[in-house]
């Protein structure tokens, strides 16, 4: 993987089997949620993006531990946590991120957002200047994601996965032809290695979840339905959120960059000019030294 191999393999202090097996459980609308909690300070949400899981974080995880109490879960669908056949809605899995803060007893909280979960994050601001939820929401860290529907550049396997013949591209997928679709949207020099690929693998398929792959990418039709409504909470907010981001993501890397310092330009803004998608996988070290400046 290049340079950032000898970071991210220095960062990660857990196994993927020690994260397996520290996972903890709550029940939601009759689902089992795997989430994760560690370290003492204010609560610090964690929400990470399609298709992987919490695992994303692994990297950053005891960096941001040591001045924050870490809050991350599989969302419904993904990684460890339950993964039914319909039911699948940024709403939804808004509510299960604020039914479980409200299980941990959770009020006040900062949140770092990535891929799917920005939507997430946009619909949590949202309802918080609605007032009919996410009160306690602090400051927000987003990362690469289709922040601005307009500016999402969509792979070859999700504009398959949504199309009517999206049962197929779940039903023939596999761990070589995942792994070089997703290598794809890092950046030259981190690219993830086989083993690596083997751990995200590991979540994806756990109870059969890449059957459900083109299930998961509703998310896509929510970004254009709420799209006007998402973008105003964004530009609302401004003064408190950031973005850090992958310049090298063919999906949503400088471009999308770009659009975010139009739209809000008072915002924190960095660009990583040699990271794709997953800035925190690919620059732990750097992606975790700036949210704990910008939450300072």
């Amino acid at each position: 993987m290049g340079d950032c191999a000898v970071t991210l393999e220095a960062t990660i202090t857990l196994s993927i089997d020690q994260w397996r097996q520290s996972a903890k459980h709550f029940e939601f609308e009759g689902l089992k949620i795997a989430y994760w909690t560690a370290g003492k300070g204010k609560p610090l949400l964690m929400v990470h993006g399609f298709p992987t899981a919490s695992w994303d974080w692994a990297p950053v995880w005891d960096r941001l531990s040591r001045s924050h109490m870490l809050i991350a879960a599989d969302m419904i669908g993904f990684g460890l946590s339950d993964k039914p056949q319909s039911g699948y809605s940024i709403h939804r899995q808004t509510d299960m991120q604020l039914a479980l803060l409200k299980h941990i007893g959770v009020d006040q909280f900062d949140a770092v957002v990535h891929d799917y979960g920005v939507s997430v994050g946009q619909e949590m601001l949202a309802r918080q200047q609605e007032q009919s939820g996410a009160e306690g929401l602090g400051r927000m860290v987003f990362l690469n994601g289709g922040i601005f529907p307009d500016q999402h550049r969509a792979r070859p396997i999700q504009k398959l996965g949504v199309s009517p013949l999206g049962f197929l591209v779940s039903r023939l997928l596999k761990r070589e032809g995942f792994g070089k679709s997703f290598s794809a949207v890092f950046g030259p020099d981190t690219k993830p290695s086989e083993q690596e690929l083997d751990e995200f693998w590991s979540l994806i398929a756990e109870q059969d979840g890449n059957r459900i792959f083109h299930k998961l990418l509703h998310y896509i039709g929510d970004r254009q339905e709420h799209k006007t409504r998402w973008i105003t909470a964004l530009e609302n907010a401004e003064k408190r959120v950031g973005l850090i981001n992958g310049a090298k993501d063919p999906v949503s890397g400088e471009h999308a960059f770009n659009r975010w310092v139009e739209c809000v330009p008072e915002a924190h803004a960095y660009l990583l000019p040699q990271i794709g998608h997953y800035p925190q996988v690919e620059a732990p070290d750097r992606v975790a030294a700036l949210i704990l400046e910008w939450l300072s």
